[in-house]
């Protein structure tokens, strides 16, 4: 049997901290201390070379149990739908009118952070409702 493997999520964006900021209000993340010998992040992005500066940002589960989320300054945009997109489970074992109660309040908490209300899914014969969103660079994800 193989052994379970650490990971972190890493998305590429435009301004690292501004979205990482965001998703620590979206999932009650944290960030991080900053490195030994420095008071805040913005004296260590101070301390590094112009082109670093503000080039990457942590994030993580204040409990050890979720996944560290790496945000890493890129040159392009975003242009075409993600491969990938993080499912926020605010609705989990809640069905009907119920369901779509929880996942409306959890995107009426999230537009005001900027997020983007893109879609609702209806349910359907093999899956409850959920409800596509943007993060603030229009990165997809889903209330779930």
């Amino acid at each position: 049997m193989a052994s379970i493997k650490q990971f972190q999520v890493t998305f590429d964006c435009a301004e690292p901290e501004r979205v990482a900021r965001f998703w620590c209000e979206v999932l009650g993340y944290v960030v991080p201390r900053p490195p030994e010998g420095f008071a805040t992040w913005d004296a260590f992005n101070r301390s590094s070379a112009p082109e670093d500066q503000g080039a990457a940002f942590t994030c993580g589960d204040p409990s050890g149990v979720g996944p560290r989320l790496y945000f890493q300054r890129v040159p392009e945009g975003k242009v075409v739908k993600n491969r990938l997109h993080l499912d926020v489970r605010v609705a989990t074992g809640l069905v009907g009118e119920e369901r779509l109660a929880a996942l409306e309040a959890e995107c009426a908490r999230l537009i005001p952070l900027g997020a983007v209300r893109v879609q609702l899914l209806p349910a359907d014969d093999d899956n409850e409702s959920c409800l596509v969103m943007q993060d603030i660079e229009g990165n997809e994800f889903c209330l779930d």
